[in-house]
C-alpha cells in the first residue's frame, strides 16, 4: 500500500475549519436549545410545569432545533472520522518506514 503523508497532512490542514465550524454549530445548537426550551416554557399557558415542559418539548421550533443539531452532529463526526483516518494513515506510513530502515540496514 502506497501512502502519501503529505497528501494526509494537506486533508487535515484543509479540513481543520469546516470541522471546527461543524463543531462550533453543534455547540451552538445544543446551548440554543436550552434557551429555546426555556422561552417555549415561558411562553405557554399550561397550568402545570410537567405540561409546559411538553408543550416546549413538542413545539415545532423546538422539533426544528432538534433536528438541525442531529445534522451538525452528523457533519461534524463524519469530518473528525475523516481526520482520525488521514492521522491513522501518517501513523501508518511512519511505521513502513521505520520498517524500510530497519530492513535497509540488516541488508547492508
Amino acid at each position: 500500500m502506497d501512502i502519501n503523508p503529505n497528501k494526509a497532512v494537506d486533508f487535515l490542514l484543509q479540513n481543520a475549519p469546516d470541522y471546527a465550524k461543524a463543531k462550533a454549530t453543534r455547540i451552538y445548537l445544543e446551548q440554543y436549545r436550552k434557551s429555546l426550551k426555556a422561552t417555549l416554557f415561558v411562553k405557554d399557558s399550561g397550568k402545570t410545569i410537567a405540561d409546559r415542559e411538553a408543550a416546549a418539548y413538542s413545539h415545532p421550533d423546538y422539533l426544528d432545533n432538534l433536528n438541525a443539531l442531529r445534522i451538525a452532529v452528523e457533519e461534524e463526526e463524519s469530518l473528525r472520522w475523516q481526520m482520525v483516518a488521514a492521522e491513522a494513515r501518517i501513523e501508518v506510513w511512519r511505521s513502513q518506514e521505520a520498517t524500510n530502515r530497519t530492513v535497509d540496514k540488516a541488508f547492508r
